[in-house]
């Protein structure tokens, strides 16, 4: 793909981000030309004055489609199952349905992942704030009961079709690193995770984003 096409969507990215992930996940799931473009996190690039001129917020993802510079995983999936027609429910009740539970993994799930994600596995131990760990986990441990009890008796989140509240809320479940979350113990989410990676197209964070662990040992 030529670099300078301005028509092709830009995902700034790295592979060890889980909200990255769900956006660069939709993008491939609705057939959307797009080209990553890696954000060295761990040396600081999101801090960078050059970098806040992208994004004010200094954060991952960032979506560039053609004048549309956007910012937030959840905006992003909705501007993207928008444009493309597909993955954002059928009807105005299904597509409220979507954002619910879009803002409740972005509350609930992810970002309560990523932090202790974070602090396990990418932090030195002697800097992880004492007892941060437990806590959020034990909050998580009542994020996964619901979401395990929603997907009891239903193949996706919304509707009888996978829908970017799929993505959105299954973004940090298939990293490899420890944060507390075991697919047996939870045998819906097991379930549905693994219909997800039947969709096709579907691709590890790792093999569909640059940057990865590995990179740095």
């Amino acid at each position: 793909m030529d670099e300078k096409d301005s028509s092709i969507t830009e995902l700034f990215c790295f592979g060890e981000s889980g909200n990255a992930y769900k956006c660069a996940l939709a993008l491939t799931l609705t057939e959307t030309p797009w080209r990553p473009r890696y954000v060295d996190f761990f040396n600081g690039e999101t801090r960078s004055a050059a970098y806040r001129q992208i994004n004010e917020m200094g954060e991952v993802p960032v979506l560039i489609d053609g004048t549309a510079v956007l910012s937030q995983s959840g905006a992003i999936l909705l501007h993207i199952a928008a444009k493309a027609g597909a993955l954002g429910g059928r009807s105005a009740h299904e597509q409220a349905e979507v954002l619910r539970w879009i803002l409740w993994d972005n509350h609930k799930l992810s970002t309560q992942i990523g932090t202790v994600r974070f602090l396990m596995n990418f932090l030195p131990a002697d800097k992880r704030p004492e007892g941060v760990v437990p806590f959020v986990q034990g909050r998580l441990k009542a994020a996964y009961a619901v979401l395990d009890s929603h997907l009891a008796q239903r193949r996706w989140m919304v509707g009888d079709m996978p829908t970017i509240a799929d993505l959105s809320c299954c973004g940090y479940l298939y990293y490899p690193e420890p944060f507390g979350f075991d697919r047996k113990d939870w045998p819906h989410i097991d379930a549905w995770l693994d219909r997800i990676a039947a969709l096709p197209g579907w691709k590890h964070p790792y093999d569909l984003m640059p940057g990865n662990p590995s990179d740095r040992a």
